[in-house]
């Protein structure tokens, strides 16, 4: 297959067929998948590679531009993968490869983005085995040769359709702040929680429950918050509902890792979800935490959610 030459709609076949794959198998981006499991996708009838051996762009031969392009891990400490990818207006970059512009794999980018190809991003998670989360589709909508990337935004259809009926530009202030909306709900959320879920081992913080499908990851403070930074350190697994208690001031926990339940709501007699769920872990240590230490909570984002627990009116 790899030797074969391809019309531009078996071209496209591909694409479509592997992002519903990939989509399937991520149950729509809810789930990360090792680079071996990523190698189980089928093309007709055969085992076709829809991502890079080591950092950098998919371009297989047959086709005439890039498949996928791959963001690896980063530890703590260092960059997350989005946070060095993102420009002054708030889109999403991807580098060159190298300084020339006619390199392999920046021609390949670059007609994927003149034939508007959707392409797929693999972003590392974790490592031990390596862990990936998916975004996809994703376009190329321009380059920046003096800054030597690419400009990249996640899928989506109204925005896509207005872009191709020339009726607005994706510069335009409102459509910049449009599709850097949807860059955080389509990029940045599913990485942040991937990331953080991965450190937990899929259990609640709070209550050590462990149905992924029933966590979910918050923040310690708020990304709107001047230090709410999108990193595993200012985040915690937690179930749907100690996310929710977290979130209202109903739950707090302290610097030292101690949950506290809201005075008012100790008093309470509701059954035994209140009870189990909630009064009982008053003054409890979290059950779990980041195996890295360099993963757990960071004290100092710590200390500011808990300052707005004790003083919601202040907050």
């Amino acid at each position: 297959m790899e030797g074969d030459h391809w019309t531009p709609d078996r071209d496209r076949r591909l694409r479509e067929e592997a992002i519903r794959w990939l989509k399937i198998r991520t149950n729509d981006g809810a789930v990360p998948l090792t680079r071996e499991e990523i190698k189980d996708f089928q093309f007709d009838g055969e085992y076709f590679a829809l991502q890079a051996t080591q950092q950098g762009i998919r371009k297989p031969r047959q086709l005439s531009a890039a498949l996928s392009v791959q963001t690896v891990y980063r530890k703590v400490g260092q960059p997350r993968p989005y946070e060095d990818s993102v420009g002054p207006d708030g889109l999403l970059r991807y580098m060159w490869q190298g300084d020339d512009p006619e390199h392999r794999d920046n021609r390949a980018l670059r007609a994927a983005m003149n034939a508007d190809l959707p392409i797929i991003w693999f972003i590392g998670v974790g490592m031990g085995p390596a862990l990936f989360q998916i975004i996809c589709p994703v376009y190329i909508i321009a380059e920046e040769p003096e800054q030597k990337r690419f400009v990249i935004v996640p899928h989506d259809e109204e925005a896509s359709a207005l872009r191709g009926a020339g009726k607005i530009t994706v510069m335009q202030d409102t459509v910049r702040k449009y599709l850097t909306a949807e860059t955080k709900i389509r990029l940045h959320q599913p990485v942040f929680r991937s990331t953080v879920l991965r450190a937990y081992e899929d259990r609640c913080a709070v209550c050590n429950l462990g149905h992924r499908v029933l966590l979910d990851a918050a923040h310690i403070v708020p990304d709107s918050h001047e230090l709410g930074i999108a990193s595993v350190v200012n985040g915690l697994a937690l179930c749907k509902i100690h996310h929710a208690a977290f979130d209202s001031g109903l739950l707090g926990i302290r610097p030292d890792l101690v949950v506290q339940i809201r005075p008012d709501l100790m008093l309470e007699r509701d059954g035994p979800m209140l009870q189990y769920g909630l009064q009982e872990r008053h003054g409890q240590k979290l059950m779990m935490l980041p195996g890295k230490k360099a993963e757990q909570p960071r004290t100092d984002l710590l200390e500011i959610s808990y300052e707005r627990f004790l003083n919601p009116k202040s907050a």
